[in-house]
């Protein structure tokens, strides 16, 4: 059984896992550079999700690049061309992100079941509606992008099982314990911040 995993593993497969585990471990660390690293697993990752038919997710990880790009500019620079602080998010950026699952979600299912032989629309719609948005506070700063991170590797960690992508569901598995390490430590990071004013 692990040998056909194995064999069944193609290299694109295992090199855009290993860039992705360096990003989460330097996101995790609160270290713009982690982007770079995204950049490259984002890219390979693409060529796999196609391949497996999971279109939201291709879709996905197309937002997760400019996304990168931008997180990478913002955390770098932000508005005030210096590197923008932890923070929780704002009353707003709460009902845009909630409006950016709800919406992301409609228009995927929406493609999915009317433009493609997906045999799986709702949980790829839902897996990418939760990382679209959790990306975005993620690229913003917001502590909160770990939770939308979470609720989407929950749901994506059974998909990507049953597409035959196990090191990619043993990847997210791994980006969940990241995940909750990272809020902790962003947290005590934006307690100390509070102390200190």
């Amino acid at each position: 059984m692990m040998q056909d995993i194995l064999q069944q593993t193609t290299w694109q497969e295992w090199l855009g896992v290993f860039f992705s585990v360096f990003q989460v471990l330097l996101a995790r660390k609160n270290n713009s550079n982690n982007y770079l690293f995204g950049i490259a697993g984002i890219s390979l990752t693409l060529y796999v999700m196609i391949q497996s038919k999971l279109y939201a997710e291709f879709t996905l990880n197309l937002y997760y690049l400019v996304m990168s790009i931008y997180g990478w500019l913002y955390w770098k620079f932000g508005k005030r061309k210096s590197e923008t602080t932890i923070s929780e998010t704002t009353n707003n950026e709460k009902l845009i992100t909630a409006g950016i699952v709800i919406g992301t979600f409609s228009i995927f299912y929406f493609f999915l079941t009317n433009f493609t032989d997906s045999d799986v629309p709702i949980l790829d719609s839902l897996v990418s509606a939760f990382a679209w948005a959790g990306m975005w506070l993620m690229a913003r700063r917001k502590i909160e992008n770990w939770i939308l991170l979470n609720i989407s590797n929950i749901i994506a960690i059974p998909l990507l099982i049953h597409k035959g992508l196990y090191l990619y569901a043993v990847l997210t598995a791994f980006l969940f314990i990241v995940a909750i390490s990272g809020y902790l430590e962003w947290r005590k990071s934006i307690r100390s911040k509070s102390v200190i004013v």
